[in-house]
């Protein structure tokens, strides 16, 4: 229940797909002689919230067992729009032209005259 990350990490001489990250940091730290069980509750845990968060309603129809408790929202409002998401062009910036449909070439000079 992973979600698909694209992205990439990268070490100083390696890169890897990010979606392996938590799975590396568990291997590594068995390598340095950890047990490693505090970073498998973590994998568990984050695929656990996934699926009741987002897979559960939307996949299964279920009801969402997780929501952000209300009192959040008065010290991070909930915003929409405004900010473009990742990997879409920001919205321009530029007044709207007042003549709409068409362009204001200038007077200029015609040959010849």
């Amino acid at each position: 229940y992973q979600r698909r990350v694209r992205g990439t990490v990268s070490g100083s001489e390696r890169s890897s797909k990010a979606m392996y990250l938590p799975w590396a940091l568990a291997a590594f730290n068995v390598l340095l002689g950890g047990n490693g069980i505090m970073e498998l509750i973590g994998i568990f845990v984050g695929h656990l919230f996934f699926f009741l968060k987002y897979k559960y309603p939307i996949d299964y129809g279920g009801a969402s067992f997780i929501n952000t408790p209300q009192i959040l929202y008065k010290y991070f409002p909930h915003r929409t729009g405004g900010v473009s998401g990742f990997g879409q062009a920001p919205a321009s910036r530029r007044p709207a032209a007042q003549d709409e449909g068409r362009h204001v070439w200038g007077g200029g000079h015609r040959l010849g005259d």
